[in-house]
């Protein structure tokens, strides 16, 4: 197994695991310690934090067909947004400290250009 693929594939399985653990303590014991508001805005991280888990288990299972450094980037971009997104909006929940908030756009940021450079790098792969 490439190296990258084992990464990704490491990487996706982790995220996908940490966000199932992330929405069970959402849905059952953090409604006792936050404001009602703010169990959407974990909700929100965890959905985005799935979503992006899963995007780097595909990348793992299938870049081979389109593998390159556009795709290595994608893989390293989803998880930079994971941390910031995810991670801001966790950390403003469990803290209350609304500066965080800040932070979560540059994760929404990675996770676009993500996209795009999958997009790029599937639309440059040459016709089989």
């Amino acid at each position: 197994m490439h190296p990258m693929t084992r990464r990704l594939l490491i990487l996706g399985s982790v995220f996908a695991g940490l966000g199932v653990a992330a929405g069970a303590f959402g849905a059952h014991m953090l409604g006792a310690y936050v404001a009602p508001h703010r169990l959407g805005t974990f909700e929100v991280a965890v959905r985005y934090q799935m979503y992006h888990a899963l995007a780097l288990l595909m990348l793992g299972l299938y870049g081979k067909q389109i593998a390159g450094p556009l795709l290595t980037w994608a893989g390293y971009l989803f998880t930079f947004g994971i941390v910031l997104f995810s991670g801001s909006l966790y950390l403003l929940v469990l803290t209350d400290k609304t500066w965080l908030g800040a932070v979560t756009p540059i994760g929404g940021v990675a996770f676009i250009a993500g996209w795009v450079l999958l997009a790029t790098a599937a639309y440059r792969r040459p016709a089989a």
